[in-house]
C-alpha cells in the first residue's frame, strides 16, 4: 500500500484499485500504473530471485555466509553490464540479460577454477570473496574512464536501483524465471542431503561436487537476470535465508526456499519504500537500504540462532527429553535403537540350543574332536 499510494504525487488508497484496474488516464493513475504497479512487482521478483539464490548458496556450500557479493556472482554480472555502457557499444537492451549472464558465469567459474572445482566448500567462498574484490577493481577501472554522465548511471546502477523501470524491464525477467524455477524444484530434495557432508551425501548417492556446480549455475540464472536490470541489490541472499531459517529452525531446505524467496520479495519491497521517500525528491538506491539494514539484522538472526542451538545442547545433557529433529537425527536414533538391541540380537541360539556370539550374521562356530577353533 505504501509503495503504491506515498510519493509525488500522492494517491489515496480506495483509489488505488480504480486507477490499476479501470485504466484511470489522469495524471496520479499513469504514475500508478505505468511506474509504480511495475516497480512494486519488479521488487517482489527481485527479491524473490536474490532471496531463493541466497538459500542455495549457502545450503550448498554449507556456509551461512555465502552469499551472491562474496562468490564473484553479482560483481561479474554488474561488470557484464557495466562495460559496454562505458565502451560505448551500441546494444539493445535485449542484450543485458545475456550480458550479465556471461559477467556471473565468469565471475563464479573463476572462483570453482581457483578454489578446484569446489571441492572445498571453505575453500570456494574464501576464493570467491577474492575473485570478487577483483571484479571489483575491475569496475573500478571503468568508472575511471567513464565520462561524468556516464559515471553517474554506473553509480547508480551499481547500488542497486529500481528507479524508473517499466513494464519492459519486468517482462524481460520472465524468460529466465521459467528456467530456473524448475531448477530450484529439483535442486531443494539434493540441497537437504547436502547438508549432511560430501562423504555422507556421497553414501546418500549425490555426488557434492558436480551438486556444488549445478547449486551454482542455478544461483547464477537467477542473479544474472536481475542484476541486469536493477544492479545488484546487496544482501538480500544473506538476510532472507537466515530470516527463513529463524521463523521455521527445525525445517530443511525444502521448506526453507519459498520462506526465503517470500522474505526476499519483502525486504526488497519495504527498503525501495524509503529509497524513494527519504530523501524526496531524490532517490536513493535500494540497494544501499538492504546492506545498511541487512547486514546487522542478517548477524543478529545468526548469533540468535546460534545462541538458541546452545540452549539445546545445553537442556539436552541436563536430561530434557527432546524429539530429535533433521538428518542429524536420524543417526543418532539409529544408533541408539542399535544399542537397545544389539544384547538381544549377539544370543541366538542355534539348532542344538548353544548360544551363538555374534548375531544372525555370524556363522556358528563348531568344535569336532580335540582341533582348535579359531
Amino acid at each position: 500500500m505504501c509503495a503504491l499510494s506515498l510519493g509525488t504525487p500522492n494517491v489515496p488508497p480506495h483509489r488505488l484499485a480504480g486507477a490499476v484496474l479501470e485504466g484511470d488516464t489522469t495524471f496520479a493513475g499513469i504514475v500508478v500504473t505505468e511506474l509504480r504497479v511495475p516497480r512494486l512487482v519488479l521488487a517482489l521478483i527481485a527479491g524473490a530471485c536474490l532471496g531463493a539464490a541466497g538459500l542455495v548458496l549457502q545450503e550448498a556450500l554449507r556456509n551461512p555466509l555465502a552469499v551472491p557479493e562474496m562468490l564473484g556472482v553479482s560483481s561479474g554480472a554488474a561488470l557484464g553490464v557495466a562495460a559496454p555502457l562505458v565502451l560505448t557499444l551500441s546494444l539493445p537492451a535485449a542484450v543485458q540479460p545475456v550480458l550479465a549472464l556471461g559477467g556471473a558465469a565468469l565471475g563464479g567459474g573463476l572462483t570453482l577454477l581457483a578454489a578446484g572445482l569446489g571441492r572445498s566448500p571453505s575453500a570456494v567462498l574464501l576464493t570467491g570473496a577474492a575473485v570478487a574484490a577483483a571484479l571489483q577493481a575491475a569496475l573500478l577501472v571503468l568508472m575511471v574512464m567513464a565520462d561524468q554522465l556516464d559515471l553517474q548511471l554506473i553509480y547508480r546502477y551499481l547500488l542497486g536501483s529500481l528507479s524508473a523501470r517499466t513494464w519492459d524491464d519486468v517482462s524481460g525477467l520472465w524468460p529466465w524465471l521459467l528456467v530456473a524455477a524448475p531448477a530450484l524444484v529439483l535442486c531443494a530434495p539434493v540441497l537437504s542431503v547436502m547438508r549432511l557432508g560430501d562423504e555422507d551425501a556421497a553414501a546418500l548417492g549425490v555426488r557434492a561436487q558436480r551438486a556444488r556446480l549445478a547449486a551454482l549455475a542455478i544461483a547464477v540464472v537467477l542473479i544474472a537476470p536481475v542484476t541486469a536490470v536493477c544492479g545488484p541489490v546487496a544482501w538480500v541472499g544473506f538476510l532472507a535465508p537466515h530470516l527463513a531459517r529463524w521463523f521455521d529452525p527445525a525445517a530443511g531446505a525444502v521448506r526453507w526456499l519459498p520462506w526465503s524467496a517470500a522474505w526476499g520479495a519483502v525486504v526488497v519491497t519495504v527498503a525501495d519504500v524509503p529509497a524513494r521517500l527519504a530523501l524526496a525528491p531524490v532517490e536513493t538506491p535500494a540497494g544501499a537500504w538492504t546492506a545498511l539494514l541487512g547486514v546487522p539484522a542478517g548477524i543478529a538472526l545468526m548469533r540468535s540462532g546460534r545462541r538458541g542451538r546452545t540452549t539445546g545442547r545445553g537442556s539436552a545433557a541436563s536430561g530434557a527429553t527432546r524429539v530429535p529433529h533433521g538428518p542429524g537425527a536420524l543417526t543418532s536414533g539409529a544408533a541408539e535403537e542399535a544399542s537397545r538391541t544389539a544384547p538381544s540380537r549377539s544370543a541366538r541360539r542355534d539348532e542344538s540350543g548353544a548360544e551363538v556370539a555374534g548375531g544372525a550374521s555370524s556363522p556358528p562356530v563348531r568344535a569336532t574332536g580335540t582341533e582348535d577353533v579359531r
